[in-house]
């Protein structure tokens, strides 16, 4: 494992608690004025930076040597209590680790609260301890971001207020399963102005990307997203993170190196017995940036490091049960069919690909069966299950000739779509339903309404190559030629120098008819 070395420390903690200044190597810059010793607070200082990158393990390590070096420093432990659990997950949650921390600063709130020894600490510290007390956590969640929008108010001008106050928001958006968007832009609100006056903070840039991770809020936080991972490289998350917005933006290029950028800084991170996250997510989305760009024997490469990494992490749950989706996110972009046996224990999207490649390839009994399955999956699940259950029934109906009812189950593919949060990050499901709506409305000889439903799927997922074929085949096939030269072109542009792709030669020919007539 690399060690990160400090290089830069300014600090200047007075008794009246003046601004201490921060800046350190690979992980950003920030001010947060404590009453902890110079040296715990250097210490505490790297670990807020690093927290705000969700690095937890890093972070970790730095609030526990300001405890060592200050046993009596709150806000040390405050900090180390935001590192066991990510706070925009929900169930599992992790109460133990951050109640035995708070337990290291004293025995009772009143007593831990004692040994903060200004409001504003205790109002940082007040809100942790309404996070990990007793109850739902969900609803601790947003009493905690209720917390913390309380002392926003109360300390206005204070970037770390703001900032940790822009995730609780996020963290009450998730448990509140709003889907308004109110909350992101609330979030959003609190986190841009500090990233407008300090551009090398960690955690602004970081949470503007989490508010606007969405494809109408998206271009909001693009510079957010060109400036986070120059901000954080000694993070792995912090690579990653832009790339939610490259995705909503059909950055594919930048996609796949920012992935490859944080798996390889997790790699160098990890050792065993640590978790897998920070490297297979960016496995995952790697992947999918790859595939849109036609590399795929580079999305062959990210499902080897991922069959490594579940070797080596004596196959952590996280590891393995990401496996069947990258290998159905090979068969489905690629089109290179795949039929494997339907069994019990099929994994949902393994069935979807199963049942997609069994209708391309005449097998509509394994079809059926993954239909069949896939249903039975549905019925106690979410709505992506419920999709890709219509998805596969809907094409073996196709397939019979019997194209009402297959146009009725992608009706309903569409509603429940309906239902989800807008699309952020890889497609979920790998076969998104207006895509395969257009693609079904092509085959029934309705390319108008194909059209449609093509342009809706790039509105959703912008760049999105197998979208961008349809939509071009489509409008071919209307008579729209400015349209489909269009669609032909970017495809071309995305898959440069893929010849050998099918859809390549068909957007060159296209392109060259065109401009011959």
């Amino acid at each position: 494992m690399k060690r990160l070395f400090i290089v830069a420390v300014a600090l200047a903690v007075l008794a009246a608690g003046s601004t201490a200044r921060a800046q350190f190597d690979s992980v950003g810059s920030l001010d947060f004025p404590t009453s902890g010793s110079p040296e715990a607070q250097q210490h505490f200082l790297r670990g807020v930076a690093i927290l705000h990158s969700f690095g937890w393990k890093q972070a970790i390590a730095e609030f526990q040597e300001a405890q060592r070096l200050d046993p009596d420093f709150a806000m040390a432990y405050w900090g180390e209590t935001l590192c066991y659990n990510h706070p925009l997950f929900g169930s599992p949650v992790d109460n133990d680790n951050p109640r035995a921390v708070l337990q290291r600063l004293g025995a009772t709130r009143e007593e831990r609260l004692a040994k903060a020894p200004t409001e504003r600490e205790k109002g940082f510290l007040n809100a942790v301890e309404i996070l990990w007390s007793e109850g739902d956590y969900d609803d601790r969640r947003v009493a905690y971001m209720e917390a913390m929008l309380r002392l926003a108010e109360q300390y206005p001008d204070d970037d770390e207020v703001a900032t940790f106050a822009a995730v609780a928001t996020l963290s009450g958006a998730r448990a509140l399963d709003d889907r308004t968007f109110r909350y992101e832009m609330l979030a959003g609100s609190l986190a841009l102005p500090v990233f407008e006056r300090n551009r090398d903070h960690p955690g602004a840039p970081h949470y503007v990307i989490h508010s606007f991770d969405d494809p109408i809020h998206a271009p909001l936080a693009l510079p957010s997203a060109l400036r986070y991972a120059e901000i954080a490289p000694a993070v792995a998350h912090a690579r990653h993170m832009p790339t939610h917005i490259f995705i909503q933006h059909g950055m594919w290029d930048l996609v796949s190196g920012h992935n490859q950028s944080a798996y390889d800084a997790a790699r160098d991170l990890w050792v065993p017995g640590d978790s897998v996250g920070d490297t297979v997510h960016p496995l995952d989305w790697g992947q999918y940036g790859d595939l849109q760009l036609g590399d795929y024997a580079k999305a062959r490469t990210w499902i080897e490091r991922l069959e490594m990494v579940i070797d080596e992490s004596d196959g952590q749950a996280r590891s393995v049960n990401t496996l069947p989706l990258l290998n159905a996110r090979y068969v489905v972009e690629t089109e290179e069919w795949n039929v494997l046996p339907v069994t019990d224990d099929s994994p949902a999207v393994e069935l979807l690909a199963t049942g997609i490649s069994a209708v391309k390839t005449g097998d509509l009994a394994t079809a059926e069966a993954a239909a069949a399955r896939l249903k039975a999956l549905a019925e106690d699940s979410g709505p992506v299950n419920r999709i890709m259950y219509r998805e596969v029934a809907a094409l073996v109906h196709v397939a019979k000739g019997e194209a009402d009812a297959a146009t009725a189950l992608m009706d309903e593919a569409i509603e429940l779509t309906g239902r989800m949060r807008l699309p952020n990050g890889a497609a979920s499901p790998v076969k998104p339903p207006y895509e395969l709506y257009g693609e079904i409305l092509l085959e029934l000889d309705r390319p108008a309404d194909a059209v449609a439903k093509f342009e809706t799927s790039l509105e959703r997922m912008p760049g999105r190559v197998r979208s961008v074929l349809g939509l071009a085949r489509a409008a071919a096939r209307t008579g729209d030629s400015a349209t489909a030269a269009e669609q032909y072109s970017l495809l071309l542009s995305t898959w440069q120098g893929r010849d050998d792709l099918a859809g390549y030669d068909e957007a060159s020919r296209y392109l060259q008819q065109t401009n011959d007539q």
